[in-house]
C-alpha cells in the first residue's frame, strides 16, 4: 500500500499534465497561482484566474489546455479509490462530488487560496516519507484535510448542489457498486438498475446527466480494467478468464476485448510477450 500510495500521489506545476493517462484512474486537485487559462472538460469549456481551484475527477476528460504568459498552477492527483475509501457516510461528500463534475472550477477568496495551498505543501513535503509505519495513515490524514477545505469552499459558493438527494444518492450507489468490482460478473444495465430498484431508463438518463457519460460506458470501462489485470497474469488461460467474468462464451469474451481493448486476447497476450 505504501509503495502504491508513492507511486501514484503526484504533485506538479505543469497543467499539460492534467490529463495524463497516468491520472485515469486519479483526482486531480488544482489551483490557479497566477494568470488566467482554460481548459474544457466534458465538452465544456471553463476558465481559470488566480485563487481559482479546479477539482478534477475524470481528468481523461479534460482536453485543450491553454494559458496566458503568465499562467502558473499546482496540483495534487491522487488515487480516486483512495480517495474515495477516505471519505465516510457524508451526504454533503455524495453532492458535492457529483456538483464538481458538473462545474469543477471553484472560486476563492486570498485566504481561502492561501489555505489549500498549504493543504498542497503539507502533501508535497510527505509524501516522500515512504518509510514512516503509518504511511497509508499520514497520507490520508493530509488529503482527508484538503479535501475538506474544499468541500468547505464549495459549499461557499453552491446554493443548491443537487437537483435532489435521490439524484445524488443513486449515483453514490450505483459507483459503489462498479468500484466493488461488479463488472467482473455483470455487465448489464438492467441488473444495476434492479439493484438500485430504479427503471433501466431512469439510471440510464440520471448517469448520463450526471457525469456526462453513459450507463454502460462505465460498466464497460470497469470491466475492461479487471480483464486486463487478467490478462496479464499468465496464471489463467483466456477460456478460464471468460468464465470467470462470466462470458457466455470465449468467442464472447474475444469480441468484448477486441471492441474495448482494441484486439483479442490472445493477440493481446501474443503481443505483451514479445514487449
Amino acid at each position: 500500500m505504501s509503495k502504491y500510495l508513492h507511486e501514484h500521489i503526484v504533485f506538479s506545476e505543469d497543467f499539460r499534465l492534467i490529463n495524463s493517462p497516468a491520472f485515469y484512474d486519479c483526482v486531480v486537485h488544482l489551483i490557479c497561482t497566477g494568470g488566467s487559462g482554460r481548459f474544457s472538460y466534458n465538452g465544456r469549456v471553463f476558465e481559470l484566474g488566480r485563487n481559482d481551484i479546479a477539482v478534477l475527477s475524470r481528468p481523461s476528460m479534460v482536453a485543450d489546455m491553454a494559458g496566458d504568459e503568465d499562467f502558473s498552477c499546482e496540483f495534487v492527483a491522487a488515487p480516486d479509490s483512495f480517495l474515495h475509501n477516505l471519505l465516510p457516510a457524508n451526504n454533503y461528500a455524495i453532492q458535492g462530488c457529483v456538483s464538481l463534475f458538473d462545474n469543477p472550477v471553484i472560486r476563492t477568496a486570498e485566504a481561502d487560496a492561501s489555505r489549500f495551498r498549504a493543504d498542497i505543501a503539507n502533501i508535497r513535503s510527505r509524501v516522500d516519507d515512504v518509510e514512516h509505519r503509518f504511511y497509508p495513515e499520514l497520507m490520508g490524514s493530509l488529503l482527508l484535510t484538503m479535501i475538506y477545505d474544499l468541500f468547505d469552499f464549495h459549499a461557499a459558493t453552491r446554493d443548491s448542489i443537487l437537483t435532489s438527494d435521490r439524484v445524488g444518492y443513486i449515483t453514490a450507489r450505483f459507483f459503489s457498486l462498479i468500484e466493488g468490482g461488479r463488472p467482473k460478473t455483470h455487465r448489464e444495465v438492467a441488473h444495476y438498475a434492479e439493484q438500485l430498484h430504479v427503471t433501466p431508463k431512469y439510471l440510464s438518463d440520471t448517469i448520463k446527466r450526471v457525469t456526462g457519460t453513459s450507463v454502460s460506458t462505465h460498466i464497460n470501462n470497469a470491466a475492461t480494467a479487471i480483464a486486463l489485470a487478467y490478462l496479464k497474469d499468465s496464471r489463467l488461460s483466456v477460456s478460464q478468464i471468460a468464465d470467470e467474468m462470466n462470458f457466455s462464451s470465449l468467442s464472447y469474451f474475444s469480441r468484448f476485448c477486441v471492441k474495448h481493448i482494441g484486439m483479442s486476447p490472445v493477440k493481446f497476450r501474443t503481443a505483451g510477450a514479445k514487449a
